[in-house]
């Protein structure tokens, strides 16, 4: 990371509760860990932050890369604290556990806090070699990352229009289809949700991106917000398209909703996808610093609701209308904090959060339309340059 993460925030905690040391214990799949340490590996790795430093604990292999990719002071191999010694003696699992209090011994720490997700073998094993375990439930760092720095919101403006791309892709390949008997037909075979899902996939590989799943779902798959969609694309039904990829070499996330038909959909559908826009237009209209996520969900839910549709502030039971958050920030996770939901709290410069209000029926379909943007101080920038419209166009 280019730009120095700032833990003032956890320094602070600790000293505020007089502890040594913040300790993580996870693979660079957490992303905690890879914010802290600047550094990801697909074993388990340590990082203790203590009042003047960041420090690592890596096996041998991972040693030469951790001393020259990652953002820590110091960086430890296992063997300097006799690991294979002590795993030989006492066994896999106490070996490390010996290893690791010799490592805190050497940064002279004798209490720490760790996250909420910290194993327990690993707390109860410290824990019976002295070390003091205190579990931080605040969710401290998670509150840190969520500020971005000029740098991560350029990581996330870059996975974005790989995003952008893949959209274009799957939108040309719904648009360029031909209609027999109803159904989408590309090179003369049905055009189904796996085969876009394909299509967006290579895109996002060729631009350095990935993803573990998309949703491309069509008719009454679209009328659950989380359904991947499957099988043949209908003509006259609302396809959701919602892409949410990560950089293979940055983990920064990106995220995107379109609402497509190819033909009409019907009055209906088409006056809930209007609602939609309008109510999505609003939220953005919303966001500056210092409003809540929660004013900004209610400016959402006040335009679904006036146009006769239920959401869960009206109805929590609902389950068809808007029966979600208008958001959430996004990051090294494509769900973190802030939250754009009825508890979320107040907006800052540096927040990167979706807006993406949605109305579901499964007699209908499902429409959604999201945006990424970051919050400014007097309103926001959006991150997003995709066009909002319900005809798929292969222009």
């Amino acid at each position: 990371m280019d730009d120095p993460v700032d833990l003032t925030p956890l320094r602070a905690m600790l000293e505020q509760r007089d502890l040594d040391g913040y300790l993580i214990d996870a693979d660079g799949s957490n992303s905690d860990q890879r914010y802290v340490s600047g550094f990801t590996a697909p074993d388990p790795y340590q990082t203790l932050v203590t009042r003047d430093g960041v420090h690592l604990l890596v096996s041998g292999l991972e040693f030469g890369r951790a001393q020259s990719d990652s953002a820590a002071d110091s960086v430890s191999r296992l063997s300097a604290y006799d690991y294979h010694e002590r795993r030989a003696e006492h066994g896999r699992y106490e070996g490390m556990i010996r290893t690791l209090a010799a490592f805190l011994a050497d940064h002279n720490v004798d209490t720490i806090a760790v996250p909420q997700e910290f194993p327990t073998g690993t707390a109860d094993g410290l824990r019976e070699q002295g070390v003091t375990v205190t579990a931080e439930t605040e969710g401290i760092v998670q509150k840190i990352r969520a500020t971005k720095t000029p740098w991560e919101v350029n990581q996330i403006r870059a996975t974005q229009r790989a995003n952008e791309a893949a959209m274009a892709a799957a939108e040309t390949l719904i648009a360029s289809a031909d209609v027999e008997d109803g159904v989408l037909v590309h090179d003369g075979t049905p055009l189904t949700s796996e085969r876009v899902t394909e299509e967006i996939e290579i895109t996002l590989l060729r631009h350095g991106c990935g993803l573990d799943e998309t949703i491309v779902a069509c008719g009454a798959d679209a009328a659950d917000p989380h359904n991947r969609g499957s099988g043949e694309l209908a003509a006259g039904e609302c396809i959701v398209i919602d892409i949410f990829p990560q950089d293979k070499e940055t983990g920064y996330a990106g995220d995107m909703t379109r609402t497509f038909s190819r033909g009409d959909p019907g009055e209906e559908a088409r006056r809930r996808y209007d609602v939609t826009k309008e109510a999505y237009e609003a939220g953005l209209e919303a966001v500056e610093a210092g409003v809540t996520g929660a004013a900004v969900h209610d400016a959402v839910c006040d335009v679904i609701e006036d146009a006769g549709y239920e959401t869960l502030r009206s109805d929590p039971d609902t389950d068809t209308g808007f029966i979600h958050s208008t958001g959430h920030g996004v990051g090294l996770d494509v769900h973190e904090e802030p939250r754009v939901s009825p508890s979320g709290g107040e907006l800052e410069p540096g927040h990167v959060i979706s807006i993406e209000p949605g109305i579901y029926d499964p007699a209908v379909g499902g429409v959604r339309i999201e945006d990424l943007i970051v919050v400014t101080e007097d309103g926001y920038e959006n991150l997003t340059d995709y066009r909002v419209g319900l005809d798929p166009t292969t222009e």
